[in-house]
């Protein structure tokens, strides 16, 4: 070689990097607009995959040389244990809401006179804390109520009608989720890998971000999703034992409203056990009152610390404030999407601190 010829450099060109680069980018949004269609059924798939991959792997270890036959019995008894309930549950929720509604529209329940025999039956102490709170205009305030309710159901009602308009996108939305849960179960933790190997991060970086993604999907699975199906299941069984109607109705609004800390179940139960003490039926209220303080007030107390573990538990004024916001950005799933993005935002912050720590703890050594 010529002493006057420079050494060829063995440099990737930054150009044909920052093209290639964009390129991924492009792509990926793209990927994500053709799929967006089924985010949630998508994203309900990757969690029941989460959620039941021990199973599944407890049951590929019975038959360690059929994956697909351990990953389509996994899937059965998701269909059975979940899927199959839940069509059971909203058959019967709509129906009795439906039964409530027709009761409103013929005034057989009169919310307005509901209201009026509560605010009758007050103690005289407690009336001026109601005019402090501007009840003092009953006939608005009632009104105010009974519109309230009344468009509650009128809604429920139109979104059941809604639902049986577009069954067949729901079950093709379903039939995403299943089939999509089935692969993710077979081959999950092949795709992880990949996906792992793919992303641009530490190695460690990498295993804790998806450590903490698969801890926080089962934390709020079990430990949100559980508690309020035990919570409403008790409350639904309260309320039918003291002979109040619409037992499976209150049942599943305690369970909704479980998923919010601060308010909670009570939320459902105290106005009701008011009104049974406003109107003489004191013993009832009484065991209302029992049940939803010592009963289901501590089943979030004792249960989810169970299922969970105080390592994965965050704040509950960031869970409020999560699930708020993941409702009114993502609907339903946002129940589960909100708190798993702040989960996540904690983890990825704590990260990002033991990290600094330690790198700081080796400039000082």
């Amino acid at each position: 070689m010529d002493a006057k010829t420079p050494p060829p450099l063995n440099v990737t060109p930054k150009i044909e990097d920052g093209f290639f680069l964009g390129v991924v980018l492009v792509v990926s949004i793209a990927f994500a607009l053709v799929i967006e269609p089924f985010f949630a059924a998508v994203l309900w798939g990757v969690i029941a995959a989460i959620v039941f991959a021990p199973l599944n792997r407890q049951i590929l270890s019975a038959i360690p040389k059929h994956p697909n036959g351990a990953a389509l019995i996994t899937l059965l008894l998701i269909l059975g244990v979940v899927i199959v309930p839940a069509f059971v549950l909203s058959a019967a929720l709509l129906q009795e809401a439906a039964y409530f509604y027709g009761k409103i529209q013929t005034g057989e329940i009169n919310f307005v006179r509901l209201f009026s025999d509560t605010i009758a039956a007050l103690p005289d102490w407690l009336r001026p804390y109601v005019r402090r709170l501007g009840l003092t205009n009953f006939y608005a305030a009632q009104e105010m109520v009974t519109k309230g309710v009344t468009s509650s159901f009128r809604t429920l009602a139109a979104q059941a009608f809604q639902i049986g308009q577009s069954a067949f996108s729901f079950l093709v939305a379903l039939g995403v989720m299943l089939y999509l849960t089935y692969f993710l179960l077979r081959d999950g933790e092949a795709l992880s890998q990949r996906i792992a190997a793919a992303a641009p991060l530490r190695p460690s970086q990498r295993t804790a971000l998806i450590e903490q993604f698969v801890i926080v999907i089962r934390a709020t699975i079990k430990g949100s999703i559980v508690v309020a199906i035990v919570q409403g299941l008790i409350g639904g069984i309260v309320f039918w034992a003291l002979g109040i109607q619409g037992a499976l109705l209150w049942g599943v609004l305690m369970g909704a409203f479980s998923l919010l800390p601060a308010v909670g179940t009570a939320i459902v139960w105290a106005p009701v056990a008011i009104y049974l003490f406003a109107t003489g039926s004191i013993w009832q209220g009484a065991v209302l009152v029992a049940c939803g303080v010592l009963v289901i007030g501590m089943v979030d107390n004792v249960l989810r610390p169970i299922l969970v573990g105080r390592d994965t538990r965050i704040p509950d004024y960031v869970v409020l404030i999560s699930t708020l916001g993941g409702l009114e950005l993502f609907g339903f799933s946002g129940i589960v999407i909100g708190p798993v993005i702040a989960a996540l935002f904690i983890a990825t912050w704590n990260i990002f601190t033991r990290m600094r720590g330690a790198d700081e703890a080796v400039v000082a050594g």
